[in-house]
């Protein structure tokens, strides 16, 4: 029992961590500007970890490299935790190719994550309050993933049925990579 509580906390932590790292990569992918306030939050939360890594890897155009490494590091982390916490074996060095590589697609997994959240916070924003203060950050986030799909779609007037169908992709995306991670990390 108290493995399960364990890790409980360690995966909400880690997860949450890691998650605020790959915002902070969105952020720049994005060309958020770094004065806006949700911005801020991030940058604040993640500097520890960024900074540091940012003399070993330099940030590309459009790709934040040490956040991406730091999400990294901490999927790594949590798979190495929590598979001490769940199996109680110690991490083989044959092992570690596989975790490796989970740790990859966790990345992955918590950006799908992170997506459909955004999307479906914005979804139901623009129901409730479309001028919330919210609604630009999720809009300039969630537009380079909408618009794609938006452009092939017909003209449907004041519906738009491309959230539904991104929200369809990335759940399926994400089952296909948690299956992936699972085996790749002895899960």
């Amino acid at each position: 029992m108290f493995n399960d509580i364990l890790y409980f906390i360690v995966h909400i932590g880690l997860s949450l961590l890691g998650i605020a790292f790959i915002f902070r990569a969105w952020l720049f992918a994005v060309r958020m500007p770094p004065f806006n306030p949700y911005s801020q939050a991030v940058i604040q939360v993640t500097d520890w970890a960024v900074q540091p890594l940012k003399k070993l890897v330099s940030p590309r155009r459009y790709l934040d490299l040490p956040s991406l490494l730091a999400a990294w590091l901490c999927a790594v982390v949590y798979l190495v935790v929590s598979l001490l916490l769940l199996h109680q074996s110690i991490v083989a060095a044959s092992q570690l190719v596989g975790l490796a590589l989970a740790g990859v697609l966790t990345v992955i997994k918590w950006g799908l994550n992170t997506a459909l959240w955004l999307i479906l916070i914005q979804v139901i924003l623009s129901w409730v309050n479309p001028t919330a203060p919210a609604m630009p950050l999720l809009q300039a986030l969630t537009r380079p993933i909408m618009e794609p799909i938006r452009r092939h779609l017909p003209a449907t007037g004041a519906i738009d049925f491309s959230p539904l169908i991104v929200l369809l992709v990335l759940q399926v995306a994400n089952m296909v990579v948690q299956r992936l991670s699972m085996a790749l990390g002895g899960l």
